[in-house]
């Protein structure tokens, strides 16, 4: 906010702190559920803790816009014999097998320990004895070794490694610093070096190229003399390209009226296939939420302009197929992904720039959350990162190939068209609302026995 939205670092500290008390209530909100259980019900409920916290977990998916970033499940996304669960029950359903280990062993560690004696209720509670401490542990690992059986067998197995149609894509990954993006003598040669970087892995045998977010330094509508390039490259080698570029909507008198951060598909013909504009818009980055409220956040619209969100989860043709792409962090929601998968989605692609981060954590949290999509959908996946990590994961979440962060790359592997469907992409996110109605009818018990 500060480096690239010119915000003074005082009133970046205010906006961030915002967003880290909008992320604090969501555990919050656990551990007072929790305790409530533990005091009514004794130490026991303790093992209620996994319905309450995957209901805190779908409520920061979608509550005052939502921001799901890196739910517990996606501790496991390389761990693929459990991670296979996301196929059924989501990454939710990863999030409550690991809270459910967690729960089941506090209740090991407190079983011995002192007694506990409710705020309203009269009387100790009583140690536990061996059953009531062991027994949830157990069952929890019982259900964890099932899982990993399960799981390692679909994972082995990779049916859908053999099915549908095969394709060579081709992974863009320009490196531009964001500095330079921003920078108008630089957008030239940032152009193109990426028609270079598109031209080689057309060489390597590419048949449909991907670009990242943003990734022309012009607006793909306005420019028609640099967009007739991209076109003529992709009539001439016939091969579609998916490029990232901000769109305007113009209203009366040709005045820009709204701005999108839209996807633009490129036909093997040179004409344009299809565009979907991005629909979960990042707070403080694309636009500013509640914005009477965070007034002094406004020079943020103005370094990095005010978009508007898109409307429908627009699919795109390839071909004889259709596929679908998710925009920078669009992808760590799982509904919005399985949207287009129950639209006809047969490849999920998603185009970010995570030079934002710079050399963090967060580009690698972000792949490895794009990478449980597929899991969960049962399609591959291929991402392109300006500055990685850019890659092609299969339906299992095994990563086939991958680029380093901070370096130019060229990445074409195969990939393929499915049309099967596993739990999740047909039923969805049944186990998080079974938890928040679990999590409610703990809470009226509860308050029913302090009464």
């Amino acid at each position: 906010m500060v480096l690239y939205g010119d915000l003074q670092t005082s009133v970046a500290v205010l906006v961030n702190g915002a967003l880290i008390a909008y992320l604090a209530l969501f555990p919050a909100v656990f551990a007072l559920v929790t305790r409530r259980g533990v005091i009514v019900h004794g130490r026991p409920a303790l093992m209620a803790a996994p319905f309450a916290w995957v209901a805190t977990e779908l409520g920061r998916t979608h509550l005052f816009t939502g921001f799901p970033w890196v739910l517990l499940g996606y501790s496991q996304t390389r761990v693929l014999p459990i991670a296979q669960l996301a196929s059924l029950f989501g990454v939710y359903g990863v999030s409550m097998l690991v809270a459910a280990m967690s729960a089941a062993l506090a209740v090991v560690a407190v079983g011995t320990g002192p007694a506990y004696v409710g705020r309203r209720l009269s009387g100790a509670v009583p140690r536990l004895s061996g059953a009531e401490r062991f027994g949830p542990l157990i069952v929890v690992f019982a259900i964890l070794v099932a899982v990993a059986v399960w799981g390692s067998r679909r994972a082995a197995g990779a049916e859908w490694r053999r099915s549908g149609e095969a394709i060579r894509v081709g992974l863009i990954q320009g490196n531009v610093d964001q500095a330079e993006k921003v920078d108008v003598t630089r957008a030239g040669a940032i152009f193109q070096d990426y028609l270079r970087l598109t031209r080689q892995a057309i060489r390597e045998g590419a048949e449909f190229i991907l670009w990242p977010e943003s990734s022309t330094p012009f607006l793909f509508e306005e420019d028609r003399a640099a967009a007739a390039q991209v076109r003529t490259l992709a009539r001439q080698a016939r091969v579609p390209i998916l490029l990232g570029s901000d769109q305007i909507e113009r209203g009366p008198g040709g005045l820009a009226a709204r701005y999108f951060n839209s996807a633009f598909l490129v036909r093997p013909d040179g004409t344009t296939g299809g565009v979907y504009r991005k629909m979960h818009l990042v707070p403080f980055g694309e636009y500013v939420p509640l914005k009477r409220v965070f007034f002094f956040a406004a020079p943020l619209v103005e370094a990095v302009s005010d978009f508007s969100a898109g409307e429908t989860p627009a699919l795109l043709p390839l071909g004889d197929h259709t596929i679908s792409t998710a925009i920078c962090y669009e992808v760590v929601y799982p509904d919005l992904v399985r949207r287009f998968v129950a639209g006809g989605s047969e490849m999920l692609t998603t185009m970010t720039n995570d030079a934002w981060f710079g050399a963090t954590s967060a580009p690698y949290q972000h792949f490895e959350q794009a990478s449980m999509r597929a899991i969960e959908e049962g399609r591959y996946m291929i991402r392109s990162a300006n500055t990685g990590v850019s890659g092609i994961v299969d339906p299992y979440g095994r990563v086939l190939a991958r680029t380093a962060i901070f370096q130019p790359a060229v990445l074409v592997g195969e990939a393929r068209f499915l049309r099967t469907s596993t739990f999740y992409a047909r039923h969805g996110d049944i186990l998080a609302y079974a938890s928040v109605v679990a999590t409610a009818a703990l809470l009226v018990v509860a308050r029913r026995r302090v009464q």
